[in-house]
């Protein structure tokens, strides 16, 4: 019988994607919707702005909120979640067959709300050029706006308003890519939007 050789192969072995040590501040990206716009959609009247208490935010060290609530990645091309500041990346040239999203379900009742609601769920990105993304979402019987075609670059927060939304109403939203290049997604975040009066 041949005995197998205990000698180890010492080639070294080259690590598939090195650590990344970029830190990133999702909270300085530029919003695609003003306060004051945000007032506007809500039909608040002149004088009233928005600010925001944060529901829950999800992103790649926790992907799963309360309920239903969680995210779904389409076609990324890299997860990596020890980097300084834990990312996805999509690109559609790497993607013929799919077009890469990002989505997030939320379940408004597993977070204690019991009647109709508004929110807004925001997506933080990177683009890294000019692409095109598709921001779309369902409310059931609430509605859902500044949904359409996005042109981003750069570091974004893009946004989808929801009004009117029972609380048993299961929703989500997504963003996908349909032109240009390679992006990061960081976080998805729903938050409660509360008027404040700015003219006295």
């Amino acid at each position: 019988m041949q005995r197998r050789s205990t000698r180890r192969t010492r080639a070294k072995v080259k690590e598939l994607e090195p650590f990344n040590k970029r830190s990133v501040d999702v909270e300085r990206f530029k919003p695609d919707v003003s306060a004051k716009k945000f007032a506007t959609l809500f039909g608040l009247p002149d004088g009233f702005l928005f600010d925001f208490f944060t529901i829950d935010t999800l992103g790649i060290p926790r992907t799963v909120g309360k309920g239903r609530t969680n995210l779904t990645f389409i076609r990324p091309t890299i997860v990596q979640a020890d980097a300084a500041t834990p990312f996805a990346s999509f690109d559609i040239r790497e993607s013929p067959n799919r077009k890469p999203a990002i989505s997030m379900h939320f379940d408004p009742s597993a977070y204690g709300i019991t009647g109709n609601s508004g929110f807004i769920m925001s997506f933080s990105v990177e683009c890294f050029g000019q692409s095109t993304f598709n921001l779309a979402g369902f409310a059931g019987s609430g509605t859902v706006s500044n949904g359409g075609t996005k042109t981003l670059n750069g570091k974004v927060g893009v946004s989808l308003e929801f009004t009117n939304v029972p609380p048993g109403q299961q929703t989500f939203g997504f963003l996908e890519q349909s032109a240009g290049v390679a992006w990061n997604f960081f976080t998805a975040r729903t938050r409660f939007p509360f008027p404040i009066l700015v003219n006295a």
